[in-house]
Protein backbone atom coordinates (compact mmCIF):
# COMPACT_ATOMS: atom_id res chain seq x y z
CA UNK A 1 0.00 0.00 0.00
CA UNK A 2 0.81 3.66 -1.04
CA UNK A 3 0.19 6.37 1.81
CA UNK A 4 -1.09 9.05 0.06
CA UNK A 5 -2.03 11.17 3.00
CA UNK A 6 -3.01 11.28 6.55
CA UNK A 7 -4.85 13.71 8.44
CA UNK A 8 -5.92 14.18 12.13
CA UNK A 9 -9.50 14.33 13.14
CA UNK A 10 -10.62 14.65 16.69
CA UNK A 11 -7.85 12.82 17.84
CA UNK A 12 -7.92 9.56 15.17
CA UNK A 13 -6.62 9.72 12.13
CA UNK A 14 -8.04 9.64 8.44
CA UNK A 15 -5.59 7.96 5.94
CA UNK A 16 -5.85 7.43 2.41
CA UNK A 17 -4.43 4.70 0.38
CA UNK A 18 -3.67 3.55 -3.02
CA UNK A 19 -2.88 -0.19 -3.55
CA UNK A 20 -3.06 -2.83 -6.48
CA UNK A 21 -6.34 -4.63 -5.97
CA UNK A 22 -6.72 -8.59 -7.47
CA UNK A 23 -10.42 -8.08 -7.92
CA UNK A 24 -10.26 -5.18 -10.76
CA UNK A 25 -7.03 -5.78 -12.10
CA UNK A 26 -5.45 -2.12 -11.27
CA UNK A 27 -5.12 -0.02 -8.96
CA UNK A 28 -7.69 1.72 -5.88
CA UNK A 29 -7.87 3.76 -3.89
CA UNK A 30 -9.56 4.08 -0.35
CA UNK A 31 -9.83 5.93 3.30
CA UNK A 32 -9.71 5.02 6.70
CA UNK A 33 -10.67 6.74 9.48
CA UNK A 34 -8.88 5.29 12.63
CA UNK A 35 -10.10 6.90 15.97
CA UNK A 36 -7.69 7.51 18.57
CA UNK A 37 -9.18 4.10 20.56
CA UNK A 38 -6.84 2.61 17.58
CA UNK A 39 -3.75 3.73 18.94
CA UNK A 40 -4.04 1.52 22.41
CA UNK A 41 -6.64 -1.33 20.82
CA UNK A 42 -8.11 -3.12 17.70
CA UNK A 43 -11.84 -1.49 16.56
CA UNK A 44 -14.77 -2.58 14.60
CA UNK A 45 -15.10 -1.43 10.81
CA UNK A 46 -18.16 0.23 9.34
CA UNK A 47 -17.87 0.34 5.95
CA UNK A 48 -19.48 3.20 4.12
CA UNK A 49 -20.55 2.67 -0.24
CA UNK A 50 -20.57 5.93 -1.42
CA UNK A 51 -23.46 6.83 -4.61
CA UNK A 52 -22.90 8.10 -8.07
CA UNK A 53 -20.25 10.61 -9.24
CA UNK A 54 -18.57 9.98 -6.17
CA UNK A 55 -15.06 9.00 -4.62
CA UNK A 56 -13.48 8.02 -1.06
CA UNK A 57 -13.61 11.80 -0.41
CA UNK A 58 -17.52 12.56 -0.48
CA UNK A 59 -18.21 11.10 2.86
CA UNK A 60 -14.65 12.03 4.30
CA UNK A 61 -15.26 15.91 3.73
CA UNK A 62 -18.98 16.15 4.21
CA UNK A 63 -20.41 13.71 6.11
CA UNK A 64 -19.44 15.09 9.87
CA UNK A 65 -18.61 11.84 10.58
CA UNK A 66 -15.85 11.47 13.00
CA UNK A 67 -16.34 13.71 15.79
CA UNK A 68 -19.25 10.79 16.12
CA UNK A 69 -16.83 7.70 15.28
CA UNK A 70 -13.89 9.07 17.49
CA UNK A 71 -16.76 9.23 20.66
CA UNK A 72 -17.68 5.57 19.69
CA UNK A 73 -13.96 3.61 18.78
CA UNK A 74 -15.00 2.92 15.42
CA UNK A 75 -12.96 3.12 12.27
CA UNK A 76 -14.52 3.90 8.56
CA UNK A 77 -13.40 2.95 5.95
CA UNK A 78 -14.35 4.79 2.45
CA UNK A 79 -13.68 2.46 -1.14
CA UNK A 80 -14.04 4.35 -4.21
CA UNK A 81 -17.06 3.59 -6.78
CA UNK A 82 -15.54 1.80 -9.58
CA UNK A 83 -12.43 0.90 -10.98
CA UNK A 84 -10.00 3.73 -12.23
CA UNK A 85 -7.62 3.70 -14.90
CA UNK A 86 -9.83 2.13 -17.62
CA UNK A 87 -10.92 3.66 -20.91
CA UNK A 88 -13.99 1.71 -22.38
CA UNK A 89 -15.69 2.65 -25.20
CA UNK A 90 -18.49 4.84 -23.62
CA UNK A 91 -17.18 4.48 -19.80
CA UNK A 92 -16.91 8.30 -19.39
CA UNK A 93 -19.61 9.47 -21.09
CA UNK A 94 -22.69 9.56 -18.24
CA UNK A 95 -22.59 9.87 -14.82
CA UNK A 96 -24.80 7.07 -13.94
CA UNK A 97 -22.61 4.10 -15.58
CA UNK A 98 -19.36 3.71 -15.91
CA UNK A 99 -16.97 5.96 -14.25
CA UNK A 100 -17.75 6.27 -10.51
CA UNK A 101 -20.92 4.08 -10.84
CA UNK A 102 -19.63 0.54 -10.51
CA UNK A 103 -23.08 -0.48 -8.99
CA UNK A 104 -20.96 -2.69 -6.47
CA UNK A 105 -21.41 -5.70 -8.42
CA UNK A 106 -19.50 -8.22 -10.36
CA UNK A 107 -19.94 -7.23 -14.36
CA UNK A 108 -20.77 -10.25 -16.39
CA UNK A 109 -20.24 -8.30 -20.04
CA UNK A 110 -17.05 -7.25 -21.70
CA UNK A 111 -15.38 -5.34 -21.99
CA UNK A 112 -16.46 -4.26 -18.08
CA UNK A 113 -16.53 -7.94 -16.63
CA UNK A 114 -12.49 -7.87 -16.65
CA UNK A 115 -12.00 -5.37 -14.40
CA UNK A 116 -15.64 -3.87 -12.56
CA UNK A 117 -15.79 -6.53 -9.95
CA UNK A 118 -16.69 -3.90 -7.14
CA UNK A 119 -18.70 -6.47 -5.28
CA UNK A 120 -15.50 -9.28 -4.48
CA UNK A 121 -13.33 -6.22 -3.48
CA UNK A 122 -15.79 -4.67 -1.13
CA UNK A 123 -17.23 -8.01 0.61
CA UNK A 124 -13.84 -10.01 0.34
CA UNK A 125 -10.15 -8.35 -0.81
CA UNK A 126 -10.87 -4.96 1.19
CA UNK A 127 -11.40 -5.82 4.52
CA UNK A 128 -8.60 -8.79 3.92
CA UNK A 129 -6.65 -5.82 3.43
CA UNK A 130 -7.43 -3.70 6.34
CA UNK A 131 -7.60 -6.56 9.07
CA UNK A 132 -4.36 -7.21 7.93
CA UNK A 133 -3.10 -3.79 8.25
CA UNK A 134 -5.06 -2.09 10.62
CA UNK A 135 -5.62 -2.49 14.29
CA UNK A 136 -8.97 -3.45 13.90
CA UNK A 137 -11.36 -6.48 14.70
CA UNK A 138 -13.12 -8.94 11.90
CA UNK A 139 -16.38 -6.78 13.31
CA UNK A 140 -17.68 -5.65 10.47
CA UNK A 141 -20.88 -3.13 9.48
CA UNK A 142 -21.88 -1.34 6.45
CA UNK A 143 -23.82 1.12 5.23
CA UNK A 144 -24.00 3.36 2.17
CA UNK A 145 -25.93 6.47 0.24
CA UNK A 146 -27.88 5.67 -3.15
CA UNK A 147 -26.19 3.73 -5.22
CA UNK A 148 -24.02 2.93 -2.32
CA UNK A 149 -27.04 1.93 -0.25
CA UNK A 150 -28.02 -0.40 -2.61
CA UNK A 151 -24.69 -1.90 -2.45
CA UNK A 152 -24.67 -1.85 1.41
CA UNK A 153 -27.76 -3.56 1.33
CA UNK A 154 -26.86 -6.16 -1.37
CA UNK A 155 -23.70 -7.09 0.56
CA UNK A 156 -25.55 -7.56 3.57
CA UNK A 157 -28.23 -9.78 2.35
CA UNK A 158 -25.85 -11.75 0.21
CA UNK A 159 -23.35 -12.62 3.09
CA UNK A 160 -24.82 -13.71 6.42
CA UNK A 161 -23.04 -13.66 9.13
CA UNK A 162 -20.30 -11.22 7.70
CA UNK A 163 -21.67 -8.06 8.83
CA UNK A 164 -22.74 -7.44 12.38
CA UNK A 165 -25.21 -4.61 11.20
CA UNK A 166 -26.24 -2.79 7.84
CA UNK A 167 -27.88 1.10 7.12
CA UNK A 168 -28.88 3.22 4.33
CA UNK A 169 -29.68 6.28 2.97
CA UNK A 170 -31.74 7.01 0.43
CA UNK A 171 -31.07 3.30 -1.35
CA UNK A 172 -32.01 2.39 -4.55
CA UNK A 173 -33.98 -0.59 -3.24
CA UNK A 174 -35.40 -1.72 -6.60
CA UNK A 175 -32.87 -1.32 -9.32
CA UNK A 176 -34.76 -4.26 -11.37
CA UNK A 177 -37.22 -1.47 -11.56
CA UNK A 178 -35.76 2.36 -12.19
CA UNK A 179 -33.79 3.69 -14.55
CA UNK A 180 -30.75 3.94 -12.93
CA UNK A 181 -30.34 0.54 -12.60
CA UNK A 182 -31.44 -0.87 -15.75
CA UNK A 183 -28.99 1.25 -17.46
CA UNK A 184 -26.23 -0.29 -15.43
CA UNK A 185 -27.72 -3.68 -15.43
CA UNK A 186 -28.01 -3.94 -18.77
CA UNK A 187 -24.24 -3.17 -19.48
CA UNK A 188 -22.48 -4.67 -16.68
CA UNK A 189 -24.71 -8.27 -16.55
CA UNK A 190 -26.82 -8.00 -20.28
CA UNK A 191 -29.96 -8.07 -21.82
CA UNK A 192 -31.20 -11.60 -19.32
CA UNK A 193 -32.81 -10.01 -16.64
CA UNK A 194 -32.70 -12.94 -14.57
CA UNK A 195 -29.14 -12.90 -13.99
CA UNK A 196 -30.07 -9.13 -12.67
CA UNK A 197 -32.13 -10.23 -9.35
CA UNK A 198 -29.22 -11.23 -7.50
CA UNK A 199 -28.28 -7.62 -7.37
CA UNK A 200 -31.70 -6.23 -5.98
CA UNK A 201 -32.54 -5.63 -2.58
CA UNK A 202 -36.06 -5.79 -2.63
CA UNK A 203 -36.51 -9.13 -4.43
CA UNK A 204 -33.11 -10.62 -2.06
CA UNK A 205 -35.46 -10.27 1.03
CA UNK A 206 -37.52 -12.90 0.42
CA UNK A 207 -34.68 -15.53 0.60
CA UNK A 208 -32.58 -13.38 2.93
CA UNK A 209 -31.01 -16.67 4.97
CA UNK A 210 -30.50 -14.35 7.82
CA UNK A 211 -33.08 -11.52 9.44
CA UNK A 212 -30.36 -8.35 9.96
CA UNK A 213 -32.50 -5.44 10.49
CA UNK A 214 -32.62 -3.06 8.35
CA UNK A 215 -32.17 1.08 9.34
CA UNK A 216 -33.19 3.15 6.01
CA UNK A 217 -33.48 6.97 5.51
CA UNK A 218 -34.89 8.32 2.99
CA UNK A 219 -35.76 12.29 2.13
CA UNK A 220 -39.15 13.17 1.38
CA UNK A 221 -37.83 16.24 -0.42
CA UNK A 222 -35.10 14.26 -2.65
CA UNK A 223 -35.77 14.71 -6.31
CA UNK A 224 -34.85 10.89 -7.18
CA UNK A 225 -37.23 9.29 -4.65
CA UNK A 226 -40.28 8.71 -6.99
CA UNK A 227 -38.37 7.33 -10.11
CA UNK A 228 -35.55 6.37 -8.67
CA UNK A 229 -35.52 5.50 -5.33
CA UNK A 230 -39.00 3.51 -4.73
CA UNK A 231 -38.36 2.72 -0.65
CA UNK A 232 -42.21 1.53 -1.00
CA UNK A 233 -40.83 -1.73 -2.51
CA UNK A 234 -38.22 -2.68 0.05
CA UNK A 235 -41.07 -2.12 2.70
CA UNK A 236 -43.29 -4.19 0.81
CA UNK A 237 -40.87 -7.13 0.56
CA UNK A 238 -40.21 -6.91 4.30
CA UNK A 239 -43.77 -6.81 5.41
CA UNK A 240 -43.95 -9.82 3.32
CA UNK A 241 -41.72 -12.21 4.95
CA UNK A 242 -41.30 -10.29 8.51
CA UNK A 243 -38.70 -9.10 7.74
CA UNK A 244 -37.02 -6.15 10.33
CA UNK A 245 -37.35 -2.53 8.38
CA UNK A 246 -37.03 0.24 9.87
CA UNK A 247 -37.78 3.08 7.30
CA UNK A 248 -37.61 6.53 8.57
CA UNK A 249 -39.20 9.22 6.02
CA UNK A 250 -37.53 12.82 6.65
CA UNK A 251 -40.13 15.70 5.78
CA UNK A 252 -38.12 18.16 3.80
CA UNK A 253 -34.50 16.39 3.38
CA UNK A 254 -33.53 16.24 -0.23
CA UNK A 255 -30.31 13.58 -1.72
CA UNK A 256 -27.53 15.57 -0.54
CA UNK A 257 -24.54 15.00 1.71
CA UNK A 258 -26.16 17.83 4.10
CA UNK A 259 -29.15 15.31 4.59
CA UNK A 260 -26.71 12.47 4.92
CA UNK A 261 -24.76 14.74 7.86
CA UNK A 262 -28.05 15.20 9.89
CA UNK A 263 -28.38 11.93 10.79
CA UNK A 264 -24.95 10.30 10.13
CA UNK A 265 -24.59 10.13 14.08
CA UNK A 266 -27.77 8.25 14.51
CA UNK A 267 -26.18 5.53 12.10
CA UNK A 268 -23.27 5.27 13.65
CA UNK A 269 -24.98 4.47 16.72
CA UNK A 270 -26.81 2.02 15.55
CA UNK A 271 -23.91 0.34 14.03
CA UNK A 272 -22.44 0.55 17.63
CA UNK A 273 -24.95 -1.10 19.09
CA UNK A 274 -24.51 -4.11 17.33
CA UNK A 275 -20.93 -3.79 17.51
CA UNK A 276 -21.20 -4.08 21.35
CA UNK A 277 -19.48 -0.53 21.52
Amino acid sequence: MELLSSTKSFGGWLKRYKHESLSVKGDMTFAIYLPPQAENQSVPVLYWLSGLTCTDENFTQKAGAFRKAAELGLAIVCPDTSPRGTDYPGEHDSYDFGSAAGFYLNATVAPYSNTYHMYDYVVQELPHLVEANFPVTDKRSISGHSMGGHGALICALKNPGHYQSVSAFAPIVNPTDCPWGEKAFTGYLGEDKSTWQEWDASLLIANAKERLPLLVDQGEADNFLVEQLKPEALEAACEAVGHPLTLRRQPGYDHSYFFIASFIDEHLEHHAKALEL
